[in-house]
């Protein structure tokens, strides 16, 4: 039985009936514009079936919306600083606005899409105007060429570096953009990768970019210190969201909600680093925030990472035992995760299977099996530990225990023959078995399966070229917690020359751990199973002579490594170092 066609509808019946095209060639755009989801307009100028004049006539009279030639437009009139990504990705060019209504041009007014896009990305009510698409394209052209031209010309530098690095998008969820959307805006292009650039050799961990009402600023964070490097035109700032968006292939028409993406930056054959983005919506305009991962950092060793000897030497020992579980704990920016990855380049070898659940993987380790969980699709740390336990793996890292179900899978794991290794946020080493059995974790298992627990933080080191010793009378040594026979022997203090020199910043040059590590010795275990709280634990462990963070931390003061300032500003108010 033969089955009926559908009646031509819409704008194809229309240029049948004004005899733009004939009837069966109308059917023919008309199926197969439905057969592959694409609009009518748009198959029909892919094709050249009509002519763009004839199409916006047509379109004009079956839609009842004004016809327009933009070409005889004067630009000066044209609503002005709009996102360039937005009107390339739809092809609709911004006329002008009047009251809560702004007017724009597109080839086709019944793209309902992007009608949407625009009015979502502007707020307001939008009414079509329908233009001949080859003029259309020339008018968006030389508008944003207009617009380039007028925006100020500012540079950050040695201008020349900025062009030779490589950049690409990388572990994106985003569609790419398209080519026509990467046009280069010169000053902006060049101020981003100068940006970039001036961050790396400054050995900072995070950039970030920050509109406000009337200025916009450009900070960098370096040895865990914020401060700002420069403060482009704040009528800049949405051009340079759109070009840090289109560099990680986020897209850029969307300015309500945050988004995530990465970029990779080639620096030379041997050398690349790769930046994760997180955009922000603000009430004046998007903040982005860029994480610097360097990847030759993942290689640090243990020794590198400012353990006092018989610290290491427990961290050491627990990485060779075939189970149990290491925590590492502190404040978010305190160095956990380097101090992991540090123990799992120990293990990576090719007698070992190493998995990894993270949020976000911030490091490429080459050998282990990285999983980057995602909570919205339902993989979450629990589920891909449980998936880790059948995939006969040896060694297993969970970047963070949140919640019962991962705090009770990692301590089966750990029970089981695998050696686990986990964080948590708590400020020290005895919060953390009270922190994991307030999670509901039975204190049998804590006892069983926990073998070494590391606190710490991050402290800028002293300038070895400009640091200057103090005199610091005995009595305050003393109420400072450094021990009486160091002070009797006698030790040189340092502080920060405030002004630097041109090996430093502020007296400060780079930054090492300050750690507490604590064994679970048969003592620490009774306590556990007895349910013991955090005070306990601290006792018994300073009797075993575990250091705490800021007897640790005095310790790097008295080889003159840190300042005495810099280790109450980590240890007294048990804040993070960033």
């Amino acid at each position: 039985m033969a089955t009926t066609q559908p009646p031509l509808t819409g704008l194809a019946q229309r240029l049948v009936n004004d005899g733009v095209l004939p009837a069966h060639e109308a059917r023919e755009a008309f199926d197969a514009a439905r057969h592959n989801a694409q609009p009518l307009v748009e198959y029909l100028l892919r094709r050249d079936l009509v002519e763009p004049d004839a199409i916006a006539m047509c379109a004009s009279r079956e839609f009842g919306v004004p016809a327009i030639d933009v070409a005889a437009l004067d630009p000066d009139v044209l609503t002005q600083d709009f996102d360039e990504g937005l009107v390339r990705r739809h092809q609709v060019l911004p006329l002008i606005r009047r009251g809560d209504s702004l007017h724009v041009a597109l080839a086709d007014p019944a793209d309902v899409r992007a009608l949407d896009a625009i009015k979502l990305a502007t707020g307001i009510d939008i009414e079509p105007t329908v233009a001949a698409a080859d003029r259309l394209g020339d008018a968006i052209e030389q508008y944003f060429a207009r617009e380039r031209a007028d925006a100020p010309t500012f540079d950050h530098g040695d201008s020349d570096l900025s062009d030779e690095i490589d950049l690409e998008a990388v572990e994106t969820d985003a569609p790419p953009v398209e080519e026509a959307e990467q046009a280069d805006d010169t000053p902006i292009v060049r101020f981003v990768n100068r940006t970039l650039l001036d961050a790396i050799r400054a050995g900072a961990s995070d950039i970030h970019f920050e509109p406000y009402e009337a200025r916009y600023r450009v900070r960098f964070r370096t040895d865990g210190i914020l401060r700002e490097v420069s403060a482009p035109p704040s009528n800049l700032g949405n051009r340079l969201a759109a070009r840090l968006k289109v560099m990680a292939a986020l897209d850029i028409s969307e300015r309500r909600i945050p988004q995530d993406g990465r970029i990779k930056m080639t620096l030379s054959k041997t050398r690349s680093i790769d930046l994760r983005m997180n955009t922000l919506p603000t009430l004046f305009g998007e903040k982005i925030v860029l994480r610097i991962l360097d990847q030759s950092r993942t290689r640090i060793g243990i020794d590198e990472l400012g353990f006092e000897p018989a610290q290491e030497q427990s961290y050491l020992d627990a990485l060779k035992r075939p189970q149990g579980m290491i925590l590492v704990t502190g404040p978010t920016g305190s160095g956990k995760t380097m101090t992991l990855y540090a123990g799992l380049h120990l293990l990576n070898d090719a007698t070992r299977n190493i998995a990894t659940a993270e949020d976000p993987v911030e490091m490429h380790i080459d050998g282990i099996n990285q999983v980057h969980v995602n909570a919205r699709v339902g993989l979450d740390f629990a589920t891909a530990l449980r998936s880790f336990l059948r995939q006969d793996p040896d060694v297993v890292m969970v970047g963070e225990i949140r919640d019962l179900e991962t705090a009770e899978m990692a301590v089966k794991a750990s029970q089981t023959g695998h050696l686990v290794l986990s964080t948590l946020h708590t400020n020290s080493a005895a919060e953390t078995l009270t922190r994991m059995r307030n999670m509901g974790v039975a204190p049998f298992n804590l006892a069983t399966s926990v073998s070494l627990v590391i606190a710490q933080r991050l402290a800028r080191l002293l300038c070895p070229a400009c640091k200057r010793p103090i005199d610091v009378p005995r009595e305050v040594l003393l109420r400072e917690g450094f021990p009486q026979t160091d002070v009797e022997d006698g030790f040189i203090l340092y502080e920060a020359n405030p002004q630097g020199c041109g090996k430093c910043r502020n007296g400060y040059r780079g930054r090492a751990g300050v750690y507490e590590a604590v064994e679970m010795t048969p003592e620490m275990s009774g306590i556990a199973l007895e349910a013991g709280d955090s005070v306990r634990f601290a006792e018994q462990a300073k009797r075993h002579g575990f250091d705490d963070l800021r007897a640790a931390g005095l310790k790097k003061v008295m080889r003159g490594a840190t300042s005495l300032a810099e280790i109450n500003r980590i240890t007294l108010a048990g804040q993070p170092s960033s």
